[in-house]
């Protein structure tokens, strides 16, 4: 059964720091580049930043670039985004989910206050 468990978000002032975690199982790991995408409250999904299989070619979203960054540890078959500088824009739910996928979990709230 594929298992996508995101974690660490929280409320954080402009100018603060995330770092949000994507824990997974039931699936090679490796085979797959992924994604982090969120949903700002009242919008649809927007797609955030992208790492391929083995950890490079990260790529970002304009609005993020500089301020985030995506990572993976194969080993811990886990996702990363460190997010900082972050702003009231970056307000939303974030979700990891494997390249060519819609989001397949829960997702974490992340609220940035002005």
């Amino acid at each position: 059964q594929v298992q996508l468990v995101e974690s660490g978000g929280g409320l954080v002032h402009s100018g603060g720091s995330l770092k949000v975690s994507c824990a997974t199982s039931g699936f090679t790991f490796t085979a797959y580049a992924m994604n982090w995408v969120r949903r700002p409250p009242g919008k649809g999904l927007e797609w955030v930043a992208g790492i391929d299989r083995l950890g490079g070619s990260p790529s970002y979203e304009d609005s993020v670039e500089g301020r985030f960054t995506i990572s993976r540890d194969n080993a811990k078959r886990t996702l990363y985004l460190q997010m900082n500088d972050l702003k009231p824009d970056d307000t939303a739910v974030y979700y990891c989910a494997r390249a060519g996928s819609i989001p397949e979990s829960q997702g974490t709230q992340v609220t940035v206050s002005s």
